[in-house]
């Protein structure tokens, strides 16, 4: 989770209907930020549904835990009314995002917490349950975390840790160098004991609550698993434990039908919303994916550990939708900016970030203008930049007259916020 600087989503609701206002589904969002509350639920709203939300004052904050047990009450209480429930595990197992990062819960305690959800589907059968969770996330700088969002011994630590992390994925994978393998050695030895200890706990914690999920998955307590890796990096800690998942997952015979594995975390609510309203309407948009010139589907984004076009597969499937080749076929058009170069820049920089449209951006505009003029519905993902806007698209969508012949836009924050966001409620426009 990284602080806004720039938040710029545009999304055109064409057409939505209300004729299943009637229908509730409970939305138990990740903490009570807008963008993961208050801006999620109210893409559910306007595609016609009652969106169940707890109190925001039993909800976590950026730099605050939420209450779990009034959060369980809240929802045994309103299960019984509801057509379908879109449930945070982090919020119900640890009481937020960030609280997934800094609980003092042991082990027992936290599967003691996951088998709830057991109890939540024996006790409402007929109530879907689409649930989303995290990977714990990498520090990828000193700075990186913010005051109360990790103990404050790993902010002294976060280099080396993340180095070690990296190293051990390397390693793990068979494609570490000898002098990799000495520096790991290294830093294991460097790294605070107590610090170590406490960072090896706290992932083993989280990751054995996700395992637990995904039994639960596979004996169909939930209609859908979701787990994002939080920011990360290609080698990384939150990468090992993603790579461990999903071998997990193939090892149980886990449908990827039920269960996806992906980057990020403030996203994942707003696809599982939209996932369980097309469920419950029997619909499987199609979504035909045009990528920039240049590395395109196998850009690495900042923040992620996997390549553009493997996140749109997953994603694409989260959603219960499906992927086809021909636009004409397509119920939309994602057009994915990035950079020809395959780097991700931070969208406040004046040197990378100009008004003026540089050969990316004319390449990219190209797509875009021609996706309108062929009538295609435009989904438009703009990913060039972490954390904002590229500013010369913006500029050259303006003067094309381009900005609402397009029904959504997104970006914000990272590629995987970003893109999640914006397929799951661009697709809603449809309806």
């Amino acid at each position: 989770m990284r602080k806004f600087f720039l938040l710029l989503t545009i999304i055109i609701f064409c057409g939505m209907n209300t004729a299943l206002a009637s229908e509730k589904i409970i939305f138990v969002p990740l903490d009570s930020r807008p963008i993961t509350d208050r801006d999620t639920a109210m893409v559910g709203t306007k595609a016609g549904y009652e969106i169940l939300v707890p109190p925001s004052d039993i909800l976590g904050t950026e730099s605050s835990q939420g209450d779990t047990e009034k959060l369980w009450a809240w929802l045994n209480e309103n299960a019984p009314n509801a057509d379908a429930a879109v449930i945070s595990t982090d919020s119900m197992i640890y009481g937020s995002l960030v609280a997934s990062r800094s609980h003092t819960l042991t082990n027992a305690e936290a599967q003691s917490k996951v088998m709830r959800f057991q109890k939540l589907h024996s006790d409402y059968p007929n109530l879907k349950i689409y649930a989303f969770g995290t990977v714990l996330r990498t520090l990828l700088t000193a700075t990186h975390s913010a005051a109360g969002m990790e103990p404050a011994s790993y902010q002294a630590n976060a280099v080396k840790i993340y180095k070690y992390s990296a190293l051990l994925d390397k390693s793990e994978m068979n494609v570490a160098s000898k002098r990799e393998i000495r520096e790991l050695n290294r830093l294991e030895k460097d790294i605070d004991k107590e610090v170590m200890a406490d960072w090896k706990n706290r992932h083993g914690i989280n990751y054995n609550a996700n395992l637990k999920l995904m039994d639960l998955t596979k004996e169909g307590v939930f209609s859908f698993l979701l787990l994002g890796g939080d920011d990360s990096a290609r080698f990384s800690a939150t990468h090992r434990e993603a790579r461990m998942i999903k071998d997990y997952a193939n090892a149980k015979n886990i449908e990827r039908t039920k269960f996806q594995m992906l980057s990020g975390a403030d996203e994942l609510g707003m696809m599982m919303l939209s996932r369980a309203i097309l469920d419950m309407r029997g619909e499987v948009p199609f979504v035909h994916t045009i990528y920039n010139d240049g590395t395109g589907k196998d850009t690495l984004p900042s923040y992620c550990f996997e390549t553009l076009g493997n996140e749109m597969k997953g994603a694409i499937l989260a959603l219960g939708a499906m992927e086809v080749p021909n636009p004409a076929r397509a119920d939309f058009a994602l057009l994915i900016n990035t950079a020809i170069s395959g780097k991700t820049f931070e969208a406040n920089s004046d040197k990378y970030n100009a008004k003026k449209a540089n050969s990316s951006v004319k390449a990219f505009m190209n797509k875009v203008k021609d996706a309108t003029d062929k009538g295609y519905p435009v989904i438009l993902a703009d990913i060039s930049c972490s954390n904002g806007a590229d500013n010369a698209l913006m500029e050259a969508m303006r003067k094309a007259n381009l900005q609402f012949k397009i029904r959504a836009y997104g970006g914000w924050n990272t590629a995987t916020n970003t893109l999640g966001f914006l397929l799951g409620e661009g697709i809603l426009t449809n309806y």
